[in-house]
């Protein structure tokens, strides 16, 4: 059987209502992480629902704990085959965010498939349930077109915490290099940069968040009393604030950017447009970086946002001058950035401004920002694959403007890592009425059945170049 007859089988698939039956099963099951009775139905849909599907694939599968207290449990699969010459490394999660049932609209439960022209409404439709089985109804097909023969080995890892942080991913991870050795990785999860465009993105931006707090005395007084003999915290905090981030959102302080905006990365951006959907907010063409277009300054550079504020009493405002005032700000950072000394950058800075008063403290886990070079073979081969797949040319972006514990696998196991998502961006993704559109699933099989067969193909070339390049720098 021949590439094409792989995709058609694919196209079938979906035309045929395969796609819709597994997606229905999968999402009335309730794996929401955010909810501590959730435990049950992840476990269930790991042990009950995946596991059948990759055993008659020829996995091998093992549900293991999470070395993290209170974690989730993690599905791990393996196939190997004799003679492979490299292996493949995919990921998903199983998790979805809450359901928020009494916020949908009428007519959709977040627990059932409800197909409205072309949009497939149900919670994790978009994610992560729907592109996981995207592609291990691809991957499925592949090897019944390749008569149970890919030529290469892969390997699956599905957490059941994604929304919750990935808890333990990390540790567990650490903890199975060895079995989780690969050549490359390839998953799905977030959007495209339109419905339309297929796309590919090869890492993800960090995120550090910290909160700044001025704490000056217990209490307040009285502001006809007092006021202009006692420091106000809040403005204190107003003025720290817009000490590091100005009035049109450009970032002050040095250490908080990225070193350069590498060529390749600036090439490839340049025929990528952000915003413009029916459902996007209108860009403000002045904000940010100078110098950068808009789609540079969300997934080239870093940017520095206040998420949340709050002095006195906002919902019943006395007049007494606040003694105490916290804010809790976020970076977004891509590679090339200082974090692991933001505090210390953000710490001389504000002593420098004369902010000596306003304490900075990280507020949970940060994540590490990834990005694959975009002139690595794997890049190529897999822009080729898409574009002889869909027939249109595919998005490249060097990282996604969100992020994702992509640094586990880029850092930690050292793997060059493409994503392939199947989502777009107005799918409410974590709101109320979550959906994927049809269309894009549809072609999400036939690419991601492309890109399975293609590896066969390609892959043992470009895995032994990549190890010979690798071995030449060492």
């Amino acid at each position: 059987m021949r590439r094409e007859h792989a995709l058609a089988a694919a196209a079938a698939h979906f035309d045929q209502g395969h796609f819709f039956n597994t997606l229905s099963r999968r999402v009335a099951q309730r794996t929401e992480s955010q909810n501590p009775a959730g435990g049950p139905a992840l476990h269930a849909y790991l042990a009950e629902d995946i596991t059948p599907e990759l055993q008659a694939m020829g996995f091998a599968c093992r549900i293991l704990d999470n070395p993290v207290a209170g974690g989730g449990p993690f599905l791990v699969a393996e196939r190997s085959e004799p003679g492979a010459s490299f292996c493949v490394l995919s990921y998903g999660h199983a998790d979805v965010v809450r359901g928020q049932d009494a916020q949908w609209r009428e007519g959709l439960s977040p627990w059932r498939v409800t197909v409205e022209g072309d949009r497939w409404y149900g919670r994790g439709s978009a994610d992560n349930k729907g592109q996981h089985s995207i592609n291990l109804a691809a991957l499925a097909l592949v090897l019944q077109a390749r008569g149970g023969r890919l030529g290469y080995d892969l390997k699956l890892v599905l957490e059941t915490g994604e929304e919750i942080g990935s808890p333990g991913l990390r540790a567990f991870c650490a903890l199975h290099r060895a079995a989780l050795a690969a050549d490359l990785f390839i998953a799905s999860d977030g959007p495209r940069v339109a419905a339309p465009r297929p796309t590919l993105f090869l890492g993800s931006r960090g995120f550090f968040n910290f909160r700044l707090r001025v704490r000056l005395r217990p209490g307040g007084h009285h502001s006809g009393n007092w006021g202009g003999l006692l420091r106000n915290a809040g403005t204190r905090l107003a003025h720290a604030i817009a000490s590091l981030v100005d009035a049109r959102g450009r970032v002050l302080v040095p250490g908080l950017l990225p070193d350069a905006l590498p060529a390749n990365v600036r090439q490839a951006l340049s025929t990528i447009e952000v915003g413009g959907g029916p459902a996007d907010p209108p860009i403000d063409p002045d904000w940010g970086e100078p110098g950068l277009t808009p789609t540079e300054r969300v997934y080239a550079w870093n940017t520095l946002e206040v998420l949340a504020f709050k002095t006195g009493n906002p919902e019943a405002p006395v007049g007494a001058i606040p003694g105490e005032a916290f804010a809790l700000c976020q970076i977004r950072f891509v590679v090339g950035s200082d974090s692991a000394r933001f505090v210390e950058h953000l710490r001389a800075h504000l002593d420098q401004q004369g902010f000596d008063d306003v304490a900075v403290e990280p507020d949970g886990e940060a994540m590490g920002a990834t990005r694959l070079d975009p002139d690595d073979p794997w890049v190529h081969w897999a822009l080729d694959s898409m574009r002889r797949s869909t027939g249109k040319a595919p998005a490249l972006l060097p990282n996604f403007g969100g992020s994702l514990p992509n640094d586990v696998f880029a850092d930690l196991l050292g793997l060059p890592t493409l994503w392939v998502p199947h989502s777009y961006p107005a799918c409410s993704q974590h709101a109320p009425d979550e959906h994927l559109l049809g269309s894009v699933a549809r072609e999400g099989l036939q690419l991601m059945a492309g890109l399975f067969w293609d590896l066969a193909e390609q892959g043992p070339a470009i895995a032994a170049q990549r190890r010979t390049a690798a071995g030449v720098a060492a």
